[in-house]
């Protein structure tokens, strides 16, 4: 019975690809250890973890549902829809919105009232791909207000600092999606799917994607400045710098491994980096 419970919870994290929390995730808690100048309470740490796992996971089940038909017919993506049924990602759809209502609800009074806009702010992205070829934007929109939303939920206010963040996290967003997508060029042209690498082919996406990633690194410096961050916050963003530069590099090559791989090991690296570099510069100070 438990390999069952545990081959079924394994199916649902593989559904709504778990593993990829560690992008989003690293920003929001920066922003929080910032706006608290230093360690927040547990309490609004343990909400603000909560809201983002439930957000997530609604957001990427809403997606799984809205494109069910349309990934059974890609290769990249056929086998999907056997993971869970559909009825099931219904139930946990709905138990996942819930959830982040009443986490959200628990924090203070502007966090519950946005909690609604939140939610269709990031199920929005799914059904963008069906009228624009603009979607990897829409999708770092919906990762990018992350930062702003735990800034809101430590001050209850919205400042220069969670925005500045908020528009490097998009642009970062944007151009590692344009490079995964890459993968589904042949698919989404042959269904006529609305995307950038489709109108621009496959060169000029990846340049696209390298120009918003150097967007992203001077917006992160712009954070550290309007935030009053310290040098090693500075000394961390050349690290991240290397680790973009790494992604380009690796992304360059076209194969599906090289792609995965600067998906997901160079984007981890780099959310993983900037929460490191903003707590080790609350600590020292």
């Amino acid at each position: 019975m438990r390999s069952v419970r545990s081959g079924q919870i394994a199916r649902f994290l593989q559904l709504i690809r778990f593993s990829h929390t560690i992008f989003a995730l690293p920003f929001a808690l920066g922003a929080l250890v910032v706006a608290a100048n230093g360690w927040p309470s547990w309490r609004i740490l343990f909400l603000v973890i909560v809201c983002m796992a439930f957000a997530r996971t609604a957001a990427m089940l809403f997606n799984r549902l809205v494109d069910w038909t349309l990934d059974q017919r890609n290769p990249r993506t056929a086998s999907r829809h056997l993971l869970v049924s559909k009825f099931v990602a219904q139930i946990l759809l709905v138990v996942s919105s819930a959830g982040f209502v009443l986490a959200a609800a628990s924090i203070n009074r502007l966090t519950f009232l946005l909690a609604p806009v939140a939610l269709a702010l990031i199920f929005f992205y799914s059904v963008t791909k069906r009228f624009t070829s603009a979607t990897h934007f829409f999708l770092g929109l919906a990762l990018g207000i992350a930062p702003v939303a735990a800034w809101i939920a430590q001050t209850g206010r919205i400042d220069l600092a969670p925005l500045v963040l908020s528009a490097g996290v998009i642009c970062w967003v944007a151009g590692f999606d344009l490079i995964y997508a890459t993968q589904d060029y042949d698919f989404d042209r042959r269904e006529g799917i609305r995307s950038l690498v489709v109108k621009l082919g496959i060169t000029r996406t990846l340049r696209l994607a390298q120009l918003l990633h150097l967007l992203t690194f001077a917006v992160l410096i712009g954070f550290g400045l309007v935030a009053n961050l310290g040098w090693v916050y500075y000394c961390a963003m050349l690290i991240v710098a290397a680790a973009l530069v790494y992604e380009h590099k690796t992304a360059t090559k076209l194969d599906l491994a090289g792609i995965n791989r600067a998906f997901f090991q160079s984007n981890a690296f780099v959310s993983a980096v900037f929460l490191v570099a903003v707590c080790l510069d609350r600590l020292i100070r």
